[in-house]
């Protein structure tokens, strides 16, 4: 992706973070992204393909949260993930646990970009409600999104069925998106947020464990 080409992109994202999708304009976008309005019309042609640009570069984005945290993870040593004195088998669950649940809290920070990036998420889905073109890349982004968390579940829980790790996955990211949205309203504090995430999380692990156990007793 060309520079100028992601310049507009972020600039996108932020103009809507500021001003919502029905706020978004060309003129401040260019003056945002340091581009010409015919810059921006050469590389997206119009307003919709530029809204289905930017939430998958929003989506992209995130993403990359989990991947440089799981990176620093790495690098510090298994200790960092589990804690020190962690017998083996502790590990084996407590590892990908953490894991999962670093990769759902990251998305509940007081940080600028993580601000900005929700809140141009919320945004965007909100529009997809009246714009077909934008559904379909919204529907896209949220099935590779709930069959990344499922398959973070499945190294929690390896023998779960996956239609369960599927179902527990969709429950988890469509709580992320309400407790995200409660959290930017104002309505909910960020503490009872993640808070209320690590519960679900703890709840739908239990629950693929009891699931495993009614499929061995079938």
């Amino acid at each position: 992706m060309s520079d100028r080409r992601t310049a507009i992109l972020e600039a996108a994202a932020t103009v809507i973070a500021r001003r919502g999708v029905r706020g978004l304009r060309v003129e401040e976008l260019a003056v945002e992204a340091g581009v010409s309005k015919a810059l921006i019309y050469y590389h997206f042609e119009d307003r919709t393909g530029l809204l289905r640009r930017t939430l998958a570069f929003v989506n992209n984005r995130a993403e990359r949260y989990t991947t440089e945290q799981s990176t620093a993870d790495a690098a510090a040593g298994p200790d960092a993930v589990t804690g020190p004195g962690t017998t083996t088998g502790d590990a084996l669950t407590a590892g990908p646990l953490r894991r999962l649940e670093q990769a759902l809290l990251l998305e509940l920070q007081d940080l600028p970009h993580v601000r900005e990036n929700s809140t141009a998420w919320g945004e965007l889905r909100a529009s997809a409600v009246f714009d077909p073109e934008l559904r379909g890349e919204l529907a896209l982004a949220s099935v590779i999104w709930v069959r990344g968390v499922a398959d973070q579940l499945g190294e929690v829980r390896p023998t779960a069925p996956e239609s369960a790790l599927i179902a527990s996955a969709e429950r988890l990211t469509a709580l992320l998106e309400g407790l995200s949205a409660r959290w930017l309203n104002g309505i909910l504090p960020l503490a009872d947020a993640r808070t209320r995430m690590r519960e679900a999380i703890g709840v739908e692990v239990a629950h693929l464990a009891g699931r495993r156990h009614a499929d061995e007793l079938e």
